[in-house]
């Protein structure tokens, strides 16, 4: 799924009308429509009192317009139009003149009006600014923003929260509205996956409101949203006729005294992900620990007790999976540098590996080509140097995946993957995945899925999505604060058995248009 900007969308309302001979308002009575029957089909005609706050741009029009649909069907509303400009676009005029042919008539709120009264049980339908919307809200209408969000009402946003831009952050936290949930109009919006803004949209939801679908499908986007839907095609299935061999061979490399445990998590996660052949390169220290723990593996130590110092393998691995527990010694910055300057197999670099990369950047050169990296916020600050905001980090991290040819997994809520100037947001996970060894564990799943012959990128994207759908299925027994890494790796395969498996779903329809 991809995301669009402003503009894009702009352009898809614009070509909708004109392929399929539409007004702009007949667009916005198919929004409208959307909206009331999310709405109808949940509430039941049940006599909640719904405020339905408008601007007088397009989003309030089409608010305006769901009150004309709320009210003909017996709910009990209240209109008020957020009067903060003179301009007023077409549609909302109409939809506003439709309403009083119905006898119908909104309350007009300016700058020192009485806010009305709202109750904990009631809705507010945010309907005052979508996604045009340029510049910080004027101070009156801010105040009436923080009187929303005070209201402890449920909050439904159309299209997006007001206050919400779309190409960057929000300029005044007390100027934004917190919805409880949002529907957005045909695709999903960035702004809802970044943390900084992402805190004003608790839950989202797409409605198909009819835009045509040649658009989006001939539109490129610089982000797209990565689900089941994106990963079953990516899904490789195993062929009766193979051995461990067909599979790969996976060389895990790290571990310290003390860090073993995020070479074992790594390894077994590489296991569990199908990688035909585990190889763990440790410190001497590692080498019960790792036997130990994970039969399974195969492990080579390094010369020094406590510490990589010299990276010497006789095997040829499929991938190489680098830095989990590797510490930052001086000895082992220099077997680093030295194992950089001669591997031929594709590479993963997590934890230590690009605290060392981080460090000492003329080591960025010496990557191979689509070399993935997995930072977690603070490493990455490290790589790229600070940012303003979440889409100065978007920007940054484009510029430097381009510069060094590398796959970047920007780690978090909706881990990012960038490469090739283009953006993969993850949907699983969950924030129990907040855990020791969560990042090893992804680490583990990336190197495995390449070991397995899988396109390096299609490996990334699948293995992110992976770790997040395993981490959703684990919590499900342990809930958020029990998940620990070890449960979320035996949860891998029933990650693997979902993608099989189609939801049962109950049709329900809306109420009939011509009632």
């Amino acid at each position: 799924m991809k995301f669009f900007t402003a503009e894009q969308i702009y352009a898809a309302d614009k070509f909708t009308i004109e392929k399929q001979q539409i007004s702009s308002n007949d667009l916005m009575e198919r929004a409208a429509k959307q909206i009331f029957n999310w709405l109808h089909l949940r509430m039941q005609g049940a006599q909640v009192k719904i405020h339905l706050f408008c601007g007088i741009g397009n989003n309030g029009g089409d608010g305006m317009a769901l009150a004309r649909h709320l009210k003909e069907h017996g709910y009990n509303i209240e209109v008020n139009v957020v009067n903060y400009s003179d301009k007023r676009s077409k549609d909302f005029l109409i939809n506003l003149d439709r309403l009083k042919d119905r006898k119908i008539w909104p309350h007009f709120m300016e700058c020192g009006a009485e806010f009305p009264e709202i109750g904990r049980d009631d809705i507010i339908v945010d309907a005052i600014f979508g996604i045009g919307l340029n510049r910080t809200p004027d101070e009156w209408v801010a105040k009436l923003m923080q009187y929303l969000n005070k209201s402890d009402a449920f909050i439904l946003a159309v299209d997006i929260p007001s206050g919400v831009f779309m190409d960057k952050p929000v300029e005044n936290k007390n100027a934004v509205v917190r919805a409880n949930h949002v529907l957005s109009f045909q695709t999903p919006k960035l702004t809802f996956f970044l943390p900084e803004t992402g805190v004003y949209s608790n839950q989202w939801e797409v409605l198909d409101i009819g835009l045509d679908p040649e658009f989006f499908m001939n539109t490129e986007a610089e982000f797209e949203l990565i689900g089941k839907n994106e990963m079953l095609p990516i899904y490789i299935p195993r062929e009766k006729f193979s051995h461990k061999g067909t599979y790969g061979h996976s060389l895990i490399i790290g571990g310290s005294y003390g860090k073993i445990g995020a070479v074992s998590l790594a390894a077994e996660a590489c296991l569990n992900t199908g990688s035909g052949l585990v190889t763990a390169y440790v410190p001497k220290c590692g080498y019960l620990p790792l036997q130990t723990f994970l039969p399974e593996a195969m492990v080579i130590t390094d010369s020094d007790e406590n510490h990589i110092s010299n990276i010497e393998y006789d095997i040829l691995p499929s991938v190489v999976g680098i830095g989990v527990g590797l510490g930052i010694e001086t000895e082992t910055l220099n077997a680093f540098s030295k194992f950089l300057e001669k591997v031929k197999s594709p590479l993963v670099i997590d934890a230590d590996g690009l605290n060392l990369l981080a460090k000492n950047k003329d080591l960025l050169k010496k990557l191979p080509s689509k070399t993935v990296l997995t930072p977690h916020p603070k490493e990455l600050e490290r790589l790229l140097g600070k940012w303003k905001d979440d889409f100065d980090k978007l920007k940054k991290a484009r510029t430097f995946s381009k510069k060094y040819d590398v796959i970047l997994v920007i780690k978090g809520a909706h881990t990012i993957t960038i490469y090739d100037n283009k953006g993969y947001i993850n949907s699983t996970g969950n924030p129990g995945m907040a855990t020791a060894g969560s990042g090893d564990a992804l680490t583990g799943i990336i190197t495995g899925l390449i070991a397995q012959g899988y396109d390096i990128l299609n490996a990334v994207l699948f293995g992110v999505y992976l770790h997040g759908k395993a981490g959703d299925m684990a919590i499900e027994n342990t809930g958020y604060q029990a998940l620990t890494t070890s449960k979320l790796i035996d949860a891998i395969g029933k990650a693997y058995i979902d993608l099989f498996e189609i939801p049962e779903t109950t049709e329900q329809e809306g109420p009939d248009e011509d009632q």
